[in-house]
């Protein structure tokens, strides 16, 4: 009986699956150049009307980083969008999420609900995405820690902390309800307000 390989998606190698010349990623020095096979060019939004045509379930979009292609995924009918610049690890100046939080979810208009991935680490994190137009947020490195260190035990841990930070945050700020968190919550600071007040770190996007 021969043994074949196969690719995470569950399709034999043997059936042209991108990546399949590089090796299958499972060690350190194959898993870059196994990821790039990944990325198809030829990928378009007519690949959404084609998916949305024999998918009657739900569809989200991960990797918005502008307002037109927001207005693009409304119009092609999906049923949420992700902000995100995927740990800025595709391009490294891509604007982070938190910055298209208040211009894309302006052209959206509450159409369909909006989530932001990146950067979460603390609950006044989700607070401040909420905030500036957000539905919810994703977080996985937060989670995966706690999976790491205890397991399914830890993950839950990490959410009870985030919903707790939630909460505290919102008291702290004089509020009662999600509903009261409204973008002019969020205080921006200028790159000249942080150095003199921080030194010269990394400037915070926002504070609340």
């Amino acid at each position: 009986m021969s043994r074949r390989r196969y690719s995470p998606f569950g399709v034999g190698c043997g059936h042209g699956v991108r990546g399949r010349s590089v090796g299958d990623g499972s060690d350190a020095v194959t898993l870059p150049e196994y990821i790039n096979a990944q990325f198809d060019p030829s990928l378009s939004w007519a690949d959404v009307e084609w998916m949305r045509s024999i998918w009657s379930g739900p569809i989200v979009i991960k990797g918005i980083q502008g307002v037109e292609d927001a207005r693009i995924a409304v119009d092609a009918g999906v049923d949420a969008i992700a902000l995100s610049n995927h740990g800025g690890r595709q391009l490294d100046g891509a604007p982070a999420s938190l910055e298209l939080l208040p211009s894309v979810a302006d052209a959206v208009q509450g159409a369909i609900p909006i989530l932001c991935d990146g950067g979460v680490r603390r609950g006044s994190d989700i607070v401040k995405a909420v905030a500036l137009g957000a539905t919810a947020c994703m977080a996985g490195r937060a989670y995966l820690y706690g999976l790491g260190a205890a397991g399914e035990s830890g993950v839950d841990f990490v959410l009870r902390l985030l919903a707790e930070d939630v909460l505290r945050t919102m008291r702290l700020c004089g509020l009662s309800s999600i509903s009261e968190l409204t973008n002019e919550r969020v205080r921006y600071r200028s790159s000249l307000d942080e150095s003199s007040q921080h030194g010269l770190g990394n400037p915070r996007a926002s504070d609340v």
